[in-house]
């Protein structure tokens, strides 16, 4: 018997057949849309019900409500106080999570399917009458003021706030952080939570996705029973437009004089959720820096040894998001490494991906695809977000037929026709003292230096 050669890594096998589980479309009288996926696999049930109630709908002194009213959700209805709400959920053995981001409200139940009546009763409960209890509301405002203090003295957290503050212009929702800021936060009170409530947490707009062990018809029922009645209002919803602030390539550095190593953002306005190239530029940002195998990750983690990782990414929004490299570097190579990561932006623009950097990404992206709809909370979430984004029919269906029909020239037109180098910009957090100096022998724009106060001015200012 002849022994395998360990020093050859085993080629690849063949791409696994997968089909994205079947979704069952209708809606309740009341206009709420309602998906449901059967997944028989074992007898537990997720539902997510998403209202276009998000942190875009606010202007910029009102930043944060949305992901307050989505905390204090939890903390009871006008029948039942907060710890009551949660020995119900317990008793169904069901768990609960409400989740607010750019886009929609999300409020996620999973339990036994044969508990799914009752669940969907108490889901129904928590949304339609929340109870905003004077305890509950300043324990979540508390939570959140706590959050955003230990956010603005994380230095990464600073270098992404002020990249998005540095890429957005003026009055864009995405130019400042979705908690909100201390001074937007800590004046709200129950009144404030009440009339959010009252204007957006209604079933206009509102979608029901439930995948499970369960049933169609039954879940149709069951959802009417718990939503049929709730009261629909028309929902109004503009885009962001994601308008770039402009100025040229240049450097912001938040000066920490104590830091010994640096937080490094690369950052421009990138691309909607639903672009309609995405597939191509999925495939296009993973050989730059979305894998452990990307350009930028053999570059400045496995040549050079400046970082334990690297990534880029184009955050999936409504409206254009951010699209941002990431990395953490010691202060001696910072300067290096943001050499390369222009290097290594510049030459892939230039030259594109190779056939060979495609058809592995290609891939890898539609192997690991099934992998992360292994559970019924995976596959309820990836339904909603086709809501959510008003994602085409096929969003998921047709995933991995439109990513592995992506071609090295697609991929290459797709990154130079959304990546501006000459208009991306760098926010570091470190040392100014010893960064600087480097930094403006690259090049690569004019540096400026803030301080950690100034840095966060209109992201999250000091309470009085």
């Amino acid at each position: 018997m002849t022994s395998p050669d360990r020093t050859v890594a085993p080629a690849p096998g063949p791409l696994r057949s997968f089909d994205f589980p079947a979704v069952e479309s209708s809606a309740l009288e009341n206009g709420v849309a309602l998906d449901v996926v059967r997944l028989p696999r074992l007898p537990v049930v997720t539902a997510y019900l998403s209202l276009p109630a998000g942190e875009e709908a606010l202007q910029s002194e009102r930043a944060g409500l949305a992901t307050l009213t989505g905390e204090a959700l939890e903390g009871g209805t006008s029948k039942r106080g907060g710890a009551e709400l949660a020995e119900a959920l317990e008793a169904l053995g069901a768990d609960v999570d409400v989740h607010s981001g750019w886009a929609a409200t999300t409020i996620s139940l999973s339990c036994l399917a044969e508990r799914l009546g009752e669940g969907l009763s108490l889901l129904s409960e928590m949304v339609r009458e929340p109870g905003f209890p004077e305890a509950e509301v300043e324990r979540a405002r508390a939570q959140q003021l706590a959050r955003i203090r230990q956010q603005r003295m994380d230095p990464g957290s600073l270098a992404t706030y002020r990249a998005h503050r540095e890429i957005y212009a003026d009055g864009e929702p995405y130019a400042r952080p979705a908690l909100g800021r201390e001074a937007t936060v800590a004046p709200v009170g129950v009144e404030a939570l009440r009339g959010w409530a009252e204007a957006f947490l209604h079933a206009g707009g509102a979608s029901l996705t439930v995948a499970g062990d369960v049933d169609a018809d039954e879940v149709h029922r069951l959802a009417s029973q718990a939503l049929g009645d709730w009261r629909a209002r028309p929902v109004e919803r503009s885009v962001p437009a994601g308008r770039s602030r402009g100025g040229g390539r240049r450097i912001v550095v938040v000066d920490l004089p104590n830091a010994v190593q640096s937080e490094i953002r690369v950052s421009q306005v990138g691309v909607p959720r639903n672009a309609p190239e995405r597939a191509a530029l999925t495939v296009g940002n993973a050989i730059l820096g979305g894998t452990f195998n990307s350009r930028l990750n053999l570059n400045l983690r496995e040549e050079n040894g400046f970082t334990y990782g690297v990534r880029s990414r184009f955050a999936g929004r409504r409206g254009p998001g951010p699209f941002s490299i990431s990395t953490a570097v010691d202060t001696e190579n910072t300067p290096a490494a943001l050499r390369e990561i222009f290097h290594e932006v510049e030459r892939i623009l230039e030259g594109g991906p190779t056939a060979e950097e495609t058809e592995a990404t290609r891939d890898y992206l539609a192997g690991v695809f099934p992998l992360r709809l292994e559970s019924t909370s995976q596959v309820a979430s990836k339904v909603a977000e086709q809501r959510i984004y008003e994602l085409p029919a096929d969003e998921w269906t047709g995933y991995r037929d439109r990513i592995r029909d992506v071609t090295p020239e697609a991929a290459h037109t797709a990154l130079r026709d959304r990546l501006r180098p000459d208009e991306l910009v760098v926010v570091i957090s470190g040392n100014a003292g010893e960064l600087r100096p480097g930094l403006e022998a690259l090049g690569v724009g004019p540096v400026e230096v803030t301080d950690r106060e100034s840095a966060v001015d209109d992201v999250a200012e000091p309470t009085g």
